[in-house]
């Protein structure tokens, strides 16, 4: 059809948090190496127009509140006219990776997101 399908958008959307971690000093793999997983728990996205084969496409990713055991990241997906294509949120919860039980999220990472909050 000469579109991009529907269900890689979750997949541009995880490009854009672990782009996002990385921007802030924070990593899946370290997290993960110390303990944590961030397990997705909703996803939600809304189609405005259909992205093309080889449009060159923009993620912009936020993260709108401080986390404390859940955290949400919201996404805008553009082409380059910089028409909106698609928007998303995606929330995950910090999870013990033994346990696999709910927790707050890692001290390093709360206190370099305090500065944006």
């Amino acid at each position: 059809m000469g579109i991009v399908y529907y269900g890689v958008y979750a997949q541009y959307f995880e490009v854009g948090r672990v782009e996002a971690l990385r921007e802030l000093g924070m990593s899946y793999r370290k997290m993960e190496e110390e303990g944590t997983m961030l397990p997705v728990k909703h996803l939600e996205l809304n189609y405005h127009q259909s992205a093309k084969y080889d449009d060159l496409l923009t993620i912009q990713t936020s993260i709108v509140e401080m986390p404390g055991v859940r955290i949400s990241f919201l996404h805008h997906v553009y082409n380059e006219n910089n028409d909106l294509l698609t928007t998303g949120k995606v929330d995950l919860v910090f999870v013990n990776s033994t346990s696999m039980k709910p927790k707050r999220a890692p001290s390093d990472f709360l206190a370099k997101m305090a500065e944006f909050f």
